[in-house]
């Protein structure tokens, strides 16, 4: 089977000459298509296909009895993880023009909707492309090391999430061990989590191989990981998520599609309130930020001390456990953009 890797870069001026536009939106199973024209915004032409190889022949076959080519069309679609994966490795094959956005950003573009439909749901998308194509870029695939990387992390996350699970049940059955003296439960579950240690040990062996062997996922990651609270999952998370830094312009739009940039919470001057995070965000980058921030508390006296002097002036742990998410966030981009590792001020300070 041949590699499919990215398509050539190409320049972000090229989406103005754009007449038409698809959008679509992905689920496990199926992809919605929405497509559209400049000329008539108002009027939209549906299709439903399989998110298989054969289901993105179909939506070719279907633009073709359109009489639309793939190359004359801006696609766009929302971020969905592992789902949208080849979709987008056929169209890079395709050498179609295509943008893959945070769904936060376009929900926030479109404004408040009811309800889920999926075939709406594409045509806001294709709506969103049309109105922000000037400003929209080409998605690149990313590299075979990054989706190394990603499938490493996503089989480790499900490695703990089993052990977590055996070592509740193990809690459980010791307690029915008192009674039926009976220890052949436990042990087997013992047995389990061992094997099952020794698989994330090695996973994460694996992840260090594949960053190690490309020297810009080494150098990103070794800049990541010298801020402090950030370590081997969070770092392999932030180049994955990232497309190795060059998905995102700066910090403030990372912490936007993880979902801890707060967002004010008030209207006119009668209603105020706490300012809050947007509930539309990539939940497992926020909660592994908030373990670093959380590490990060204990180990950097700079945000050790942010954090008493926040707490002392009555702010909520998670509210200061989410800016200190914003501040390692912030420092990332700011060590892999200048490409020298992080240096706190108490530490030059030190020196």
């Amino acid at each position: 089977m041949a590699t499919i890797t990215g398509s050539k870069s190409k320049g972000m001026n090229k989406f103005s000459k754009k007449n038409w536009f698809v959008g679509i939106d992905i689920s496990k199973d199926k992809i919605d298509a929405a497509l559209v024209n400049e000329m008539d915004p108002k009027r939209f032409i549906n299709g439903t296909f399989s998110n298989d190889l054969k289901g993105f022949e179909a939506m070719e076959e279907w633009l073709s009895k359109l009489k639309v080519k793939v190359t004359e069309c801006l696609f766009c679609m929302e971020h969905t993880g592992n789902y949208g994966l080849l979709l987008f490795a056929w169209l890079s094959q395709q050498n179609a023009d295509f943008c893959v956005e945070p769904g936060l950003q376009i929900k926030r573009t479109i404004g408040m909707t009811r309800g889920k439909d999926d075939k709406v749901d594409a045509r806001r998308i294709a709506i969103y492309a049309l109105e922000k194509k000037s400003k929209l870029k080409q998605y690149h695939l990313p590299s075979e090391n990054l989706i190394r990387i990603k499938q490493l992390l996503t089989y480790r996350d499900q490695l703990v999430r089993l052990r977590t699970s055996l070592k509740n049940s193990l809690k459980s059955h010791r307690q029915y061990e008192q009674i039926s003296s009976m220890s052949f439960v436990t042990s087997d579950i013992q047995k389990q989590i061992v094997h099952l240690n020794e698989s994330i040990e090695q996973t994460e062996k694996q992840m260090k191989e594949v960053i190690k062997s490309e020297s810009e996922l080494k150098q990103n990651f070794k800049l990541t990981t010298s801020v402090k609270g950030i370590g081997l999952v969070i770092g392999a998370f932030m180049l994955v998520s990232t497309n190795n830094f060059t998905g995102f312009d700066n910090g403030r739009k990372y912490a936007c599609y993880s979902g801890i940039a707060p967002f004010p919470n008030e209207s006119g001057s009668s209603i105020k309130g706490k300012t809050q995070v947007n509930h539309l965000a990539n939940k497992k980058i926020k909660t592994l930020l908030s373990n670093g921030a959380n590490s990060a508390i204990s180990h950097d006296p700079e945000l050790k001390s942010y954090y008493q002097r926040k707490r002392k002036e009555g702010k909520e742990h998670k509210v200061v456990v989410n800016a200190i998410s914003c501040k390692l966030v912030n420092r990332i981009f700011a060590v892999v953009k200048r490409q020298t590792p992080f240096v706190s001020i108490y530490q030059q300070k030190i020196a």
